[in-house]
């Protein structure tokens, strides 16, 4: 059993990292009940996981049309006997349904009540669509990304959604549970990712205090100048990351490569910025010369701070993933275990895909009235 078992979670359902973080939550084995907007199709999916819906394992899901009062008034009574609600509309729209924080914490005081958007509840662009790059974009984090001669750009849906929001969540909710739990005081969590992705950001932010980030992109070592902290393209279109920071790690990767005598290098002084860009041409050749495994035999494994630049597609196979068994192939699908790793409370998600159970039994399972119900048509 996981960390969170025994905890109630309702999710509303929604797109971006709200799924994730009820994932997350459902992976550390938490009970999660989906609810869904009931359509003409939900009533089918309902009984079907996807497997290509990684984000829906493990959850309860059931569908309810949120323009019936009797739909309301079933989504408080579960209220009242969960731990945790999770949302992603926009401010003002779980008002007007009736299901706002006041009815839901006056009908369970010891609620942690989710609230995650881009934005955040107030401010003038609380209210407008946006998505992962907008959000990143003012918090001075995708300035500092890719070549200076490009736009900047990010990993798809990584910095925003998924660290700076549902990570973000999970952290809040995870925190707000403690009060709730042993003085049954539970609040409001607002995780803005715009504020989450500004937090995270601060290890970075500390080092454009210190200087070694200026409002110059792409001209210090820490954004890609420095020849010895950046990727390169190998004879076989594959790439590699060197990051040989330290002076220890630098000597390690000049040796490994037979740099110690050549003019460019021979004095070791990596801190040398007029060589930096100069340097890194003859690296780029060098590695163009042969191919990505050639790298890897020769400078994987060693404290010259490497690594190949895999795909989606190769992690599940690395040698290290491999051994840390990071990986699990279900049905076709490959799914990351959870982090962090636990010794005694160890998670383990229902990776299987398999129908859930139906919508009445989870229901009453719950200690929901069979007159409530009905009324729902359930």
């Amino acid at each position: 059993m996981g960390p969170l078992a025994g905890v109630k979670v309702i999710e509303m359902a929604g797109l971006g990292p709200v799924p994730l973080c009820g994932m997350m939550m459902a992976d550390m084995g938490a009970e999660v009940y989906l609810i869904e907007r009931k359509t003409e199709a939900s009533s089918e999916s309902t009984l079907h996981v996807s497997k290509r819906d990684m984000m829906k394992r493990g959850k309860h899901i059931i569908a309810l049309d949120l323009k019936d009062p009797a739909a309301i008034e079933l989504l408080l009574a579960m209220v009242a006997k969960a731990d945790v609600l999770i949302e992603g509309f926009r401010p003002g729209v779980m008002e007007r349904l009736g299901l706002g924080p006041e009815p839901c914490l006056q009908r369970n005081p010891a609620l942690v009540y989710g609230r995650l958007t881009g934005w955040g509840q107030e401010g003038p662009l609380a209210q407008v669509a946006g998505h992962d790059p907008n959000y990143i974009s003012l918090t001075g984090v995708l300035y500092h990304s890719g070549d200076p001669d490009s736009p900047p750009q990010a990993p798809p849906t990584l910095l925003g959604d998924c660290a700076g929001g549902a990570a973000m969540m999970a952290w809040g909710i995870s925190s707000a549970l403690l009060p709730a739990m042993r003085e049954g005081r539970g609040q409001v969590v607002d995780a803005a990712i715009i504020d989450g992705i500004s937090y995270l950001a601060t290890f970075a932010r500390s080092f454009y205090q210190a200087g070694h980030i200026t409002d110059q992109r792409g001209a210090h070592w820490m954004d890609g100048a420095a020849p010895w902290n950046r990727s390169y393209r190998c004879g076989d279109g594959g790439f590699i990351t060197l990051c040989s920071v330290e002076a220890r790690f630098y000597k390690i990767l000049l040796e490994k490569l037979e740099l110690q005598a050549h003019a460019l290098f021979a004095d070791g002084n990596q801190w040398d910025r007029p060589r930096w860009g100069e340097q890194a041409g003859h690296l780029q050749k060098l590695f163009n010369a042969q191919s990505r495994q050639y790298w890897c035999d020769l400078l994987e494994g060693s404290d010259a701070c490497f690594a190949p630049v895999l795909s989606y597609g190769e992690v599940q196979q690395h040698p290290h993933n491999l051994a840390r068994e990071a990986y699990i192939e279900v049905d076709g699908s490959w799914h990351a275990r959870p982090a962090p790793r636990f010794s005694e409370t160890k998670p383990e998600p229902a990776w299987e895909e398999r129908p859930p159970k139906d919508e009445k039994t989870v229901l009453r399972e719950m200690g929901l009235s069979e007159d409530m119900i009905s009324a729902v048509g359930v």
